[in-house]
């Protein structure tokens, strides 16, 4: 079967699946975008463009767009969820296991689901059973991935054969994949690195210079891997792409929207009305209160996602809580 034969539906509109779709037909693929508000989905079939979330780019005509659910997955034989993680369960209920039967997914979601507390690969695993899954993660900022700078993330799955397929699928002179059979460690790293992101944007907001943004990027590392290892990741998951990479374009990149609400903050402004003010969901908030209680219940410490979380949804002044954690009690580097 050709690549133009394959099947692939992308789940969410947003800034990233439709850089995927982009990507995707470029390669000689006809994919299919799916939007959760119908009258949005119009607006971009009408215009060929995604103007909230990426602007600039004509979206061609071998995309589909589609705000029916059930229509955008029949007869895929991939599904990218490609949803804020938040939603990703209340997506796939409502297209249904029977709907999903069969099918490939890739999950390029990068969130912990509140209440839960579960890694999207862990929401799929319940609403769907046992699919076929991997999950694509990495230093990728959609803008750049658009204009086809060269970029490289990691794949995971614990099926090797879907590893080396997703390579075929998404690969480009442009687009690098590396693989991985640690799934939990690189969805935690690509979900607890916009966390951290919030923190380095924090240090930008009150003026601080980059020793102290470097210091905290590289303690955001250690207790991201940390938590991951407790959790049953592997600690070098998080000094590759999808954490120490990552890591590295949310808090470096002034088009990173955690590090950009991290700033506003730092400055002054009120989480709601930055909230309220953005189109595109900042996945580091909710990511916020998941890693907290992750941190306790597994009871590991995680002082600059502590401190994040207290100056997001408990007053904490973010001037303070930066100057405590420049000046935390002793402990060895490598903790």
């Amino acid at each position: 079967m050709g690549k133009k034969d394959t099947k692939i539906s992308i789940l969410g509109d947003g800034g990233w699946g439709t850089t995927l779709a982009l990507l995707l037909s470029g390669k000689g693929f006809c994919p299919m975008l799916w939007g959760a508000f119908p009258d949005y989905v119009e607006e971009v079939r009408k215009k060929r463009e995604n103007v909230k979330f990426l602007p600039g780019f004509k979206i061609p005509e071998s995309v589909a767009l589609e705000a029916d659910l059930g229509r955008a997955v029949r007869g895929a034989e991939w599904v990218v969820l490609a949803v804020p993680s938040q939603h990703m369960r209340a997506v796939l209920r409502r297209v249904g296991k029977s709907a999903l039967a069969g099918k490939n997914f890739i999950s390029v979601a990068k969130g912990v689901e509140t209440g839960t507390l579960h890694v999207m690969s862990a929401v799929v695993r319940e609403e769907l059973g046992a699919v076929p899954l991997g999950v694509l993660s990495g230093p990728t900022i959609a803008r750049e991935v658009a204009l086809e700078m060269p970029a490289a993330v990691s794949v995971a799955s614990a099926h090797k054969t879907l590893r080396a397929r997703a390579r075929e699928i998404f690969a480009t002179p442009y687009f690098s994949l590396y693989e991985s059979d640690d799934v939990l460690g690189v969805e935690l790293g690509g979900a607890l690195k916009n966390v951290i992101a919030i923190s380095a944007g924090i240090v930008e907001g009150l003026g601080f210079g980059s020793n102290t943004r470097a210091a905290l990027f590289a303690r955001g590392v250690a207790e991201m891997a940390r938590l991951g290892k407790r959790m049953g990741a592997k600690r070098e998951t998080f000094m590759g792409l999808s954490g120490l990479g990552d890591l590295a374009t949310t808090c470096l990149s002034p088009l990173s929207r955690n590090r950009r609400l991290g700033e506003e903050i730092g400055k002054g402004r009120g989480l709601k009305d930055i909230l309220k003010s953005s189109e595109m969901v900042v996945e580091g908030v909710d990511t916020s209160r998941s890693a907290v209680a992750l941190a306790r219940r597994h009871r590991v410490r995680m002082p600059i996602t502590e401190a994040v979380h207290g100056i997001l949804f408990r007053g904490r002044d973010p001037r303070a809580a930066v100057d405590a954690l420049m000046k935390r009690e002793f402990h060895h580097e490598l903790d």
